[in-house]
C-alpha cells in the first residue's frame, strides 16, 4: 500500500445546509458535489479547499454511521482520510502492525471509491480512513 495525500477531513454535522454558511458563504469555498449513501445512512457534501476537501457528513436517519457520534460528541471533526493505492492489502498490513480495521475488507465510499476505517483506539485517538480512487 502507498499513501498519496490527505484526501479529506470528515466533519459530522446535524444540518449541512446550515454549516455550508461557514464554508461556502463565509469562507468562499466551492461546494463541489453532494451524494447520498443510503446503505450507510449518510448525505455527504464535498467542499473543495486547495487539493483536498472538507466532507460534511449529515445523517439521513437515526441509524446512520455518524448518529451515535453526533449524540455522544456533537458536531465536529469525525475523521481524517488519506488517499492510498493498494487498499486491498491494507487490512492484513494493518492487523500485522497492531491496528484494528473496522471491517474485514474495504467498503464502497462516495464517488465510487473504496474505503477502510481504522479504529481510533489503535491509532492514537484518530479515526483514520483510507480511500482508494478519486472523486
Amino acid at each position: 500500500m502507498k499513501s498519496n495525500k490527505i484526501d479529506h477531513i470528515g466533519i459530522a454535522v446535524k444540518d449541512a445546509k446550515e454549516r455550508l454558511k461557514l464554508y461556502k458563504d463565509f469562507l468562499g469555498l466551492e461546494v463541489s458535489g453532494e451524494e447520498e449513501l443510503p446503505e450507510r445512512g449518510l448525505k455527504v457534501y464535498f467542499v473543495k479547499i486547495g487539493e483536498t476537501r472538507f466532507e460534511l457528513l449529515e445523517p439521513l436517519n437515526e441509524n446512520s454511521e455518524i448518529s451515535s457520534f453526533l449524540e455522544k460528541k456533537g458536531e465536529g471533526i469525525h475523521h481524517v482520510a488519506i488517499n492510498v493505492s493498494g487498499i486491498d492489502e491494507a487490512v492484513e498490513l494493518a492487523k500485522n502492525l497492531g491496528f484494528k480495521p473496522l471491517s474485514d475488507e474495504p467498503k464502497k465510499g462516495a464517488g465510487g471509491t473504496k474505503v477502510l476505517f481504522l479504529h481510533p483506539k489503535t491509532t492514537g485517538g484518530v479515526l483514520l480512513e483510507l480511500v482508494e480512487g478519486n472523486h
